[in-house]
């Protein structure tokens, strides 16, 4: 069997995800035929769909120099790695490397759609970082909007509908965060004065999706359409608000916005920040997230009176005792992505862990899922001093919200805070200390306990949050008090009020439309 033969059986086995064995293959195909870079595109492919994202992380900056981004044949081999490393960077939460090599990627790759993908993935990675200031936010959406020339957007026009429709454009309604907050947006408008549209773009089918698809009033599955063809049904449709759930996130379709097919378009839900995109009017938020952050946005911020989401709980699983009682120690953990934890938090936690004589840290996430992530990071938390036996690392699990059971305290990231994460943490019994700052995605956790009437755990400065984590910790009656009754605080809360929720969101939608005629 010739070394082409032998790359076609490692292709075969990666496509059947039979990833160590396509490895051992394509071992053998690198021996005969070592100046073929073909196979080291397909090995980082493997590794990347292996989640051995330490061992990519490593491979690809090896490789990358065998390819020249001047010649032709290799120039798309050269922006599909470094969107790998990209990427890769990002989940190793290597921030201000990821955002450059994403940005080359899309400068690289074929332009407009996957450019803009690229564009889209740097910019959602740069709300990791403190080091990016609304300036560099402004030169991120420029590079963003110049791939938006080709599209002509459609004229404006306003409809006399009986009904005001509508429309959220989503890659994520199936089981994802996005679906825990923007339950009551999909569902619970008055039917009296509003009609709601769902537009689809994920290929991929679950349950959620199954009984979503089946019961919204008007489904579109808009997974096998282009742009073109997504905007010009969302016109057909005569929708009156377009709201797109996405934003800079994974699966999003801004483009389709760009063509501005619906009269008035508002983005929020699902991401945390700007688009930075002229085709969107208004951007929801609260009184509490919005705070001065108007300089960060080129949207119209709309400001809830209350939370501007509205959390819909995991069913069937009863809040655990809280750990330290039992275990003579304070566990803290932190339930979210790596790529939010960078080394300002890592500083916070071991100041906390120093503190707090025998406590200990849960990190939960996807990055640890493998040995070669695991070694990353204990080998990072190693340079930071952290103490290897008093660090848990797990991987991502389907029972992770059991998993609170085995935590005290949870500590927030900084500047990307967690969303779903707290509120599902909160939810458990489990207290959450987070740090806010004037940029709107750093302020979710501040209006989550806010709304919860726990706001004495959002705290504005490092010291602070240093202070209270470490304060909070030697108050072991109040974590137990915490224990009983944050879930109760939650359901009561207007967190958890999708009727006043309902209520707020409507005022302001029924207000946009008169202002806007």
């Amino acid at each position: 069997m010739n070394a082409i033969e032998r790359y076609r059986n490692a292709l075969e086995q990666y496509q059947a995800k039979n990833f160590d064995e396509a490895l051992k293959i394509l071992d053998e195909v690198k021996a005969a035929a070592p100046y073929w870079k073909k196979p080291l595109l397909l090995e980082a492919y493997i590794l990347r769909d292996s989640d051995r994202t330490a061992d990519l992380f490593l491979f690809v900056q090896k490789i990358l120099p065998r390819f020249d981004s001047s010649s032709p044949e290799d120039k798309s081999s050269v922006a599909a790695l470094l969107k790998i490393l990209g990427i890769t960077c990002q989940n190793l939460s290597l921030i201000e490397s990821a955002v450059e090599f994403l940005c080359l990627s899309g400068e690289m790759t074929k332009p407009n759609v996957e450019s803009c993908k690229q564009i889209s993935n740097a910019i959602l990675t740069a709300n990791s970082s403190e080091k990016f200031s609304a300036a560099d936010f402004q030169n991120l959406y420029a590079r963003y909007k110049k791939y938006l020339a080709n599209i002509k957007p459609y004229p404006r026009k306003f409809y006399d509908h009986k009904k005001i429709r509508v429309g959220y454009l989503s890659s994520d309604f199936y089981n994802h965060p996005v679906i825990k907050w923007a339950w009551a947006l999909i569902y619970k408008l008055d039917k009296n004065f509003f009609e709601t549209y769902c537009y689809s773009v994920r290929k991929n089918f679950d349950t959620v999706t199954e009984y979503v698809s089946k019961t919204v009033e008007n489904w579109r599955d808009v997974s096998k359409l282009n742009e073109v063809q997504t905007a010009a049904l969302i016109r057909k449709d005569e929708i009156d608000i377009l709201f797109d759930l996405s934003g800079h996130t994974s699966g999003n379709r801004l483009r389709v916005a760009a063509y501005r097919p619906a009269t008035v378009q508002i983005c929020g839900i699902g991401y945390m920040n700007s688009t930075g995109l002229d085709c969107f009017d208004y951007f929801l938020s609260d009184v509490y997230c919005a705070g001065n952050s108007e300089k960060y946005f080129t949207e119209k911020l709309i400001r809830l009176p209350h939370s501007h989401i509205c959390f819909e709980p995991p069913s069937n699983i009863e809040v655990g005792n809280v750990p330290c009682i039992k275990n003579n120690f304070v566990t803290f953990g932190s339930f979210n992505q790596y790529s939010k934890i960078n080394d300002s938090i890592l500083t916070a936690w071991k100041k906390i862990l120093d503190a707090v004589p025998n406590s200990r840290l849960i990190l939960k996430n996807r990055t640890l899922n493998m040995d070669d992530g695991k070694n990353f990071v204990r080998d990072r938390l190693k340079n930071f001093g952290f103490d290897a036996a008093r660090i848990d690392l797990r991987g991502l699990s389907a029972d992770y919200l059991r998993e609170y059971d085995d935590v005290d305290i949870a500590l927030d990231t900084f500047p990307y805070t967690g969303g779903v994460t707290t509120c599902e943490a909160l939810y458990m019994g489990v207290p959450v200390v987070s740090l806010y700052g004037d940029r709107h995605g750093t302020r979710f956790g501040y209006s989550i306990l806010k709304n919860i009437g726990l706001d004495e755990l959002a705290v504005n400065s490092y010291d602070e949050y240093i202070s209270r984590a470490i304060a909070l910790a030697g108050d072991r009656e109040l974590l137990k008090i915490l224990r009983k009754n944050l879930r109760g605080m939650m359901t009561k809360s207007a967190l958890m009020n999708s009727e006043l929720y309902i209520h707020d969101v409507e005022k302001a939608l029924l207000k946009i439309m008169r202002d806007e005629r």
